[in-house]
């Protein structure tokens, strides 16, 4: 147990509400969860199937009506080629990331992952006693990773090489270029590729491309996708992994072990979300747009703070080195304890993140504006800047 992290999002968020308690108001923006209810078309299929009685086990993997949505939906939405029987189906996405690690690596073994990255990929890594090799991500390369470097980070015992992209928590997108280099390193160098494309869908500027479409990726690409983020669905808990044939029964004996199924009327509700695509899907995304452009607007308005513009997710990762105070974990302390202001520290998502903060604009456009205007106060008060004499 002492080999697995957390997600601090969390703690702050416990912390934030200890606050509320007390009479505090506090605008959060530390949770990366749309706070869009999810479509009624969707909730109204899950309901449908509880009512007909579908509360029973399922088949480890899924339900075929999902799975065959499921590839469906990659074929037409990202073109990547798909078999339903490929298709692996786990309640959330979260257990795609552990099997496959937990399949792939052995005691010895490294994988390479993003830094600043989500935290669950070191600490999944770590728990299956394999190493984590950090690729950084630097905000002069637009969050982009440098291919020379992720080449000489590559070794003998490297095995695994972990992608996200829409990524959390820079908001960057993997350009076409990169991806097709990246797939390059991994043919020459034999690595299996975890490509996590929970937010494929969530891109603002350009498009999302999967590495599986790359040449030689398909066998060995495992793709991690689900429900949360698209569909508002984050407390249903759904999520799939798209894997090569042979590593299929292997990861469907992984859940039968752990969780047995993901629950029926889960599946049913996310079978609808897939063929209908509610409305309300494509609307979400148009204001999480707005959103992000009024908070890079209102960040680079602050002095001593800079922002790159975020090209998908719901998250931007200002500069705050600007401000001349200490730590990112003391700036987000005192943004939360003295302006109301739930962020989190750069350094929540890895050792490259000092100098940075995490803001989810997963909120409504008054309370990013009520936010920007205490963070800018703030910063108005407590902020070392240079005097320029």
């Amino acid at each position: 147990m002492s080999r697995l992290g957390t997600e601090t999002a969390f703690e702050v968020l416990a912390r934030a509400r200890a606050l509320e308690a007390t009479g505090r108001d506090i605008v959060h923006l530390e949770i990366g969860e749309p706070d869009f209810a999810t479509p009624p078309a969707i909730v109204a299929a899950g309901v449908a199937a509880l009512e007909r009685g579908e509360t029973h086990y399922t088949p480890s993997a899924g339900v075929p009506e999902l799975r065959e949505a499921i590839a469906e939906y990659l074929r037409t939405r990202r073109g990547v080629k798909a078999d339903p029987a490929d298709v692996i189906v786990t309640p959330g996405a979260k257990p795609i990331m552990f099997y496959a690690l937990l399949a792939l690596l052995d005691a010895g073994d490294e994988a390479i992952y993003p830094d600043p990255g989500f935290p669950i990929y070191s600490s999944m890594i770590e728990f299956a006693g394999a190493r984590g090799v950090p690729l950084p991500l630097r905000e002069a390369n637009d969050f982009q990773p440098d291919l020379d470097e992720l080449r000489r980070l590559v070794g003998p015992r490297t095995k695994v090489l972990v992608l996200n992209s829409p990524h959390n928590p820079t908001g960057g997108v993997l350009s076409p270029e990169a991806i097709r280099e990246i797939a390059r390193i991994a043919r020459e160098r034999d690595l299996w590729v975890l490509t996590d494309e929970i937010y494929g869908e969530l891109v603002y500027d350009g498009s999302h491309r999967s590495i599986a479409l790359e040449d030689g990726m398909g066998e060995r690409t495992i793709l991690l996708d689900g429900f949360s983020k698209t569909f508002a669905m984050t407390g249903w808990r759904l999520g799939f992994g798209l894997f090569p044939r042979p590593r299929v029964e292997p990861i469907a004996r992984l859940v039968t072990n752990s969780v047995s199924c993901t629950a029926t009327f889960v599946q049913r509700a996310g079978t609808v979300a897939l063929a209908s695509r509610p409305p309300e899907v494509d609307r979400m995304v148009a204001e999480f747009r707005r959103r992000r452009d009024l908070v890079v607007k209102g960040l680079k308005g602050i002095p001593g703070v800079t922002c790159r513009t975020p090209h998908g997710a719901f998250y931007a990762f200002p500069n705050i080195r600007g401000l001349g105070l200490a730590t990112s974990v003391e700036v987000a302390d005192r943004l939360l304890s003295e302006a109301g202001v739930a962020v989190l520290a750069g350094t929540c998502f890895g050792a490259a993140g000092e100098g940075y903060l995490r803001l989810s604009y997963a909120n409504s456009f008054p309370a990013l504006e009520k936010a920007l205007s205490r963070i800018a106060d703030w910063a108005s008060r407590v902020a070392r800047l240079p005097t320029g004499r």
